[in-house]
């Protein structure tokens, strides 16, 4: 688990650029062959766009950087579970590792609510690991709602 942590940690990073501009904080990286290649933070808020899902936005970047739809030989670090609609892409991007944060009891589809990474019927499974910082990445959700509902 120790090798996730700083990679881990530059997804953290990316979460509180999301938490800067009042958006939910969750940041993801796409990392090949020990590079960063895609980066992206939760802007849906500010782009008023549905899919504008921190893992969707390091997805296409990531994917402009190899000049390829086929993300072989990745792995996506991500501050919160993935959900539906971003474990599609994984999935569609033939992403071969994910490694998350925190689950996500509401919309979480890498085992919390249903496992679409690791579905049998797809063409394509995933690697899972989960629970990489773990305390750190539920904080930030944490803190974030508490400050928006005027509690803290």
């Amino acid at each position: 688990m120790d090798e996730h942590i700083p990679w881990m940690k530059e997804a953290i990073q990316e979460a509180l650029k999301a938490e800067a501009i009042r958006e939910v904080p969750i940041g993801a990286i796409v990392v090949h062959n020990g590079t960063i290649i895609g980066r992206g933070y939760n802007l849906r808020e500010t782009t008023l766009d549905p899919t504008a899902h921190a893992e969707m936005i390091a997805i296409k970047q990531a994917s402009e950087y190899l000049q390829a739809w086929r993300l072989l030989d990745c792995q996506l670090y991500v501050t919160l579970e993935p959900c539906p609609m971003c474990a599609g892409a994984i999935v569609q991007s033939r992403i071969p590792q994910v490694i998350f944060g925190t689950t996500d009891p509401k919309a979480g589809c890498a085992g919390t609510l249903m496992n679409l990474l690791q579905e049998e019927r797809f063409n394509h499974r995933v690697d899972v690991i989960s629970g990489v910082m773990q305390e750190e990445c539920a904080a930030l959700l944490t803190t974030f709602f508490r400050k928006l509902r005027g509690k803290e």
